[in-house]
C-alpha cells in the first residue's frame, strides 16, 4: 500500500504514472521485450529479448529501502517456500519465486544488471501472498538499472541495489530491512540437515522436477527403476510425451555425476531426451538447467565415466 512505501520511492511511483501514458501491467513487460506478455503478466521475473540487460523483475516498492545516503536497496529471500510476511507458500507460489530466483540467479553469473518493475499493492505488503483478493495496486518500470550487490545462498538472502556498483547496505540497514520484510535469519539446524549421498540428493532433484512441472500442470512420471536412460517421462494433459528426462542432482561440496551408457545411449539419439541438473538440490533454493544431447558434455558436475 502506498503509505508503505518510502517516500523517495513513492515519488518517483507516483511522477512515472503521472507523466507517462497509461499502461497495463502486461502493455508495460511488453514494452521491456518480454514475448508472449500476456500469458506471463503473473510472474515475478521475465526474460527479454534483443537487450543485453535481459533479466527483469518486479519489486515490490513497499520492500524497497533507502539508505542514510540515499541509495536504494531490496533485499531477496531465497527460500523459496516461506511467503512474505510469514507462512509456507503454496506449490504454485513456491514455484514461481523458484522461477524468479532462476532468473535472477542468471544475471548473477552472467555479471549482468537488472530491469526493475516497481510494484505497489492494494493490501499491506506481508499480506499480499496470503489475501486471495490480493491485487496489484501500481506497476511502472524503472529507469535506473539495478544490480544484485550479493548472493548468498547460506543466508538465503540476495541484495539488490538501484544505481552503480560499488555500495553495499551496513549490517545496522540490513537488519532493519529484514525486519521490515519478516525476514528471519535461517536456523543454523537447517544446514545441518542436508543430505549429502549420491540417493538423496537424486532423490531431492527428482522431488524438485516433479513438482515444477507439476506446476505447469504437466504429468511427471518417475520411470527411474525402469532404466530407459532417463528417469521422468513428461507429459501434457492428453499424454503426449514432452520430454524424457534424466535427473542429476548436485550440492557445493559434494561429488559430481556421471552418465550410464543408457544415458549416453539416449543423448545421442537427441529429442526429447534431455538432461537436468538441479543445483543446490536438497535446500531450498534449488534450481535447474536443462541440456539437450549435444550439450552434455558442457554440463557443471559431469565426471568422465
Amino acid at each position: 500500500m502506498d503509505k508503505e512505501v518510502d517516500p523517495a520511492v513513492l515519488g518517483i511511483i507516483n511522477e512515472k504514472r503521472l507523466m507517462g501514458e497509461k499502461r497495463t501491467p502486461v502493455d508495460i513487460i511488453a514494452r521491456m521485450g518480454v514475448f508472449d506478455a500476456r500469458e506471463k503478466a503473473g510472474d515475478l521475473a521475465w526474460l527479454a529479448t534483443g537487450d543485453s540487460l535481459n533479466v527483469i523483475a518486479t519489486l515490490w516498492a513497499e520492500l524497497v529501502n533507502v539508505s542514510a545516503s540515499g541509495r536504494w536497496f531490496y533485499i531477496e529471500s531465497l527460500n523459496p517456500l516461506i511467503r512474505i510476511g510469514g507462512g509456507d507458500r503454496s506449490a504454485q507460489q513456491a514455484q514461481r519465486a523458484k522461477d524468479r530466483h532462476g532468473l535472477l540467479k542468471r544475471a548473477v553469473d552472467a555479471g549482468q544488471g537488472v530491469r526493475v518493475v516497481l510494484q505497489t499493492n492494494r493490501v499491506p505488503v506481508l499480506q499480499m501472498e496470503s489475501d486471495k483478493t490480493a491485487k496489484v495496486s501500481v506497476r511502472v518500470p524503472d529507469d535506473e538499472e539495478w544490480h544484485i550487490a550479493d548472493w548468498n545462498a547460506d543466508r538465503q538472502l540476495a541484495i539488490l541495489v538501484r544505481g552503480e556498483p560499488g555500495w553495499t547496505p551496513s549490517d545496522e540497514e540490513l537488519q532493519a530491512a529484514r525486519a521490515r520484510a519478516a525476514m528471519p535469519e535461517p536456523a543454523p539446524e537447517e544446514a545441518l540437515a542436508v543430505p549429502t549421498s549420491p540417493e538423496e540428493l537424486h532423490a531431492a532433484a527428482m522431488e524438485h522436477l516433479t513438482k515444477h512441472f507439476a506446476g505447469y500442470g504437466y504429468k511427471a512420471e518417475n520411470v527411474t527403476a525402469q532404466g530407459l536412460g532417463y528417469d521422468i517421462e513428461v507429459s501434457d494433459k492428453k499424454g503426449k510425451t514432452l520430454l524424457k528426462i534424466a535427473v542429476k542432482g548436485t550440492k557445493s561440496g559434494a561429488p559430481g555425476f556421471q552418465l550410464s551408457s543408457a544415458e549416453r545411449a539416449c543423448a545421442k539419439a537427441g529429442d526429447p531426451w534431455r538432461l537436468a541438473v538441479v543445483s543446490d538440490a536438497p535446500g531450498p533454493a534449488a534450481q535447474h538447467k536443462l541440456y539437450r544431447g549435444s550439450e552434455v558434455d558442457s554440463a557443471p558436475g559431469l565426471q568422465p565415466s
